[in-house]
């Protein structure tokens, strides 16, 4: 059927969601796959939408996934609740939807990420490509866990406008999102077979802050872009600790193929 699915997945999101929801309100149709949230992010949804269902957080794979299968529409744009459409995006993905003579099945479209105060348009985090338009049933998520991305069957084209990001709402709560996405990244060396050691948690840290604060001029993005860089090389430091305290637990235990669980 023509017209513009939305999905999104959810859970605890009551401060962003409504935000989100605000800038694609005239889509032909909003699709929640909520993880069971115990704020009010499912009250502020059905003001926008009756398509709420839920369902237990498995990993954004498949949640992603299954928002995905929901969708009834020619084209579908997935979105993440810290996520908006810029106006001058939002007049894009219109086009896309009007505009029957493309070949194009995906688009993919800036992303911009508001950190502590700050647009971020340096330090490796501005364009941010992402492919979040996609023609129904020409895609599905695949990757690594947390480290999502759309699988594309056929021709990938760029839209212009911004996605806003909004991703963290402060430096504790950057730091949360840390440790469980360094969990999940851990888990996922481990698994592949990779074992880490100290040139892991000296060297990949430091090469992440120098590419981010010199290389992706993350100094013009003033004392944000340092503690970006700063974060994000012990981001790198914790992923490494990690796989190899679970290699070490590993081996206590016997479980050489395995990985330890958090």
């Amino acid at each position: 059927m023509p017209g513009l699915s939305v999905v999104i997945v959810t859970q605890n999101e009551q401060d962003r969601i409504k935000q989100c929801l605000e800038s694609v309100a005239w889509a032909d149709e909003i699709i929640i796959v909520d993880a069971f949230s115990t704020d009010k992010t499912v009250e502020i949804c059905r003001s926008f939408t009756d398509k709420i269902y839920s369902r237990q957080w498995d990993g954004f794979i498949p949640q992603k996934n299954h928002a995905l299968s929901l969708a009834t529409k020619e084209w579908v744009l997935s979105l993440d609740a810290d996520e908006q459409l810029s106006e001058q995006l939002m007049t894009g993905i219109k086009g896309v939807i009007s505009d029957q003579s493309s070949d194009c099945v995906a688009y993919s479209m800036p992303r911009k990420t508001y950190y502590l105060g700050r647009w971020m348009l340096h330090s490796g985090w501005y364009p941010d490509r992402k492919i979040r338009l996609v023609r129904n049933g020409s895609a599905a998520w695949g990757g690594l866990e947390p480290h999502d991305n759309l699988k594309v069957h056929g021709k990938i084209c760029d839209l212009d406008g911004d996605i806003l990001h909004y991703s963290f709402r402060n430096l504790s709560h950057h730091i949360r999102k840390l440790d469980y996405f360094t969990d999940a990244a851990s888990s996922e060396l481990v698994k592949s077979g990779r074992h880490a050691g100290m040139k892991d948690m000296v060297m990949h840290p430091a090469g992440m802050f120098l590419k981010m604060f010199i290389l992706k001029k993350g100094f013009m993005d003033g004392i944000q872009g340092f503690v970006a860089a700063s974060v994000s090389a012990f981001h790198v430091f914790m992923k490494y600790a990690k796989a190899w305290e679970r290699d070490e637990r590993n081996k206590e235990t016997g479980n050489v193929k395995g990985y330890g669980q958090r």
